[in-house]
């Protein structure tokens, strides 16, 4: 079997059906451009929506949960410890919800070589007063520099700096909500009640919006050592430890391992964020699905179009066989046929595909709940066009295979008889 020989006759083949093969080639390049499109284009919110939400949640949190004791004084008991018991209004355990000993612990925390940074926070829940009316909203206590190393906090602010909590004391910085719900700017002061009575006032130094409403309308932050005096706590007061690791997948595993290891409560951010995972994981089956879907029908037309040319080409196949090609040759100028179309659709796709992904990329999104998003989101991953590109060679090969084997079993001499 000579190769060039082959793939010449393929091209004389395209060459004088051209209108057919260029149709084929086009339903390649448009399943193509729509795969590699839609792809990046369902990713590319994919990954906003992660920015909004998973990229504002530690890997793994260390807290201490409000739950019941696990060993009642009926347990201890010796007369009623085996015995079947029915308990009622059972009290949760007053352990408060501090972390002791959190210095210590997120000194391990920083060894570990799977750690990228650790965050200590202070949770307050807290009532804003406007008026005569109280806002119920939450205070986090942040250590400014982790927390922005980590989260990238500054990227939320609209107005002001995250580290004038830093510069200034009994400072805060509130969710645009909330800010509208009490009428006040940046410079302004408010009063703030803590859950055990206590009064504090505090300069407003800057305004977030995360983009989620439940949010804005009730977080703000202020300084690890100002949310530490809002509660009237000392300075080793923590109740959060947020940590980030190298590998987001490891989070589970290492969450279980620090719960044993510390002996605290602690979460992962795949189980914190189940349901939000879900919807991204649902919204990418759907892509690849529908771009799956194109590049089959593409394929079928091709198969249409070499079925129909092989009817057409009797004369020529049956000349072929006569000249010494044998059924395996002409398999292989069929197949040959239907890879150039799928090589050559494929490109282009590949081409046009980049080129109306940029085009979305540069049109203008702008809502005034997203302050950060400028532009319809896109993901350029290189994995969507080689999946793309791969599955439109394979399709097309697949496709003209069915009539190249078909072409490959024509009898010259009955063709030539009926002649």
């Amino acid at each position: 079997m000579n190769a060039k020989l082959i793939i010449d006759i393929a091209i004389n083949l395209i060459r004088a059906r051209l209108k057919q093969s260029i149709i084929a080639a086009v339903g390649v390049t448009f399943g193509i451009a729509m795969f590699v499109t839609l792809l990046g284009f369902m990713n590319g919110l994919n990954n906003l929506l992660d920015g909004l939400m998973l990229n504002r949640t530690p890997h793994v949190r260390l807290y201490n949960e409000v739950k019941p004791s696990t060993d009642q004084p009926v347990l201890i008991s010796k007369e009623y410890k085996n015995n079947t018991n029915f308990i009622q209004s059972i009290k949760p355990k007053d352990r408060g919800r501090e972390i002791y000993n959190s210095k210590a612990i997120i000194n391990i925390l920083k060894q570990d070589k799977r750690v990228i940074d650790v965050a200590p926070k202070v949770t307050a829940p807290v009532f804003f007063n406007t008026g005569s009316i109280e806002i119920t909203g939450v205070v986090n206590g942040i250590d400014v520099p982790a927390e922005e190393h980590l989260f990238k906090v500054s990227d939320y602010i609209i107005e002001g700096n995250v580290f004038d909590l830093n510069n200034e004391s009994n400072t805060i910085i509130i969710g645009k909500g909330l800010a509208e719900q009490m009428l006040v700017k940046v410079g302004d002061v408010v009063k703030i009640t803590t859950i055990k009575g206590g009064l504090v006032s505090l300069k407003i130094v800057g305004i977030i919006q995360i983009g989620i409403a439940e949010i804005d309308n009730t977080m703000s932050y202020t300084s690890l050592r100002t949310a530490q005096m809002i509660l009237g706590e000392s300075a080793s007061y923590i109740t959060d430890i947020q940590v980030k690791l190298t590998d987001v997948m490891m989070s589970p595993e290492t969450a279980k391992e620090y719960r044993a290891k510390f002996g605290i409560d602690a979460i992962d951010a795949q189980t914190a964020n189940s349901q939000f995972e879900t919807g991204s994981n649902v919204r990418s089956i759907i892509s690849y699905a529908v771009g799956i879907t194109l590049l089959i029908v593409a394929g079928f037309g091709i198969y249409n179009i070499l079925n129909m040319m092989i009817y057409e080409k009797m004369d020529s196949i049956a000349i072929l066989k006569a000249t010494g090609f044998s059924g395996n040759d002409v398999k292989w100028i069929f197949i040959s046929l239907s890879l150039i179309i799928g090589i050559v659709g494929g490109l282009f796709g590949l081409l046009f595909g980049f080129g109306l992904s940029s085009i979305i990329d540069n049109i203008p999104f702008e809502t005034s709940s997203l302050p950060t998003i400028k532009t319809y989101p896109i993901d350029y991953k290189y994995t969507y066009y080689v999946i793309g590109f791969t599955f439109a060679v394979c399709t097309t090969t697949i496709a003209g295979l069915f009539p190249a084997l078909k072409a490959s079993k024509i009898d010259p001499v009955e063709i030539i008889r009926g002649k």
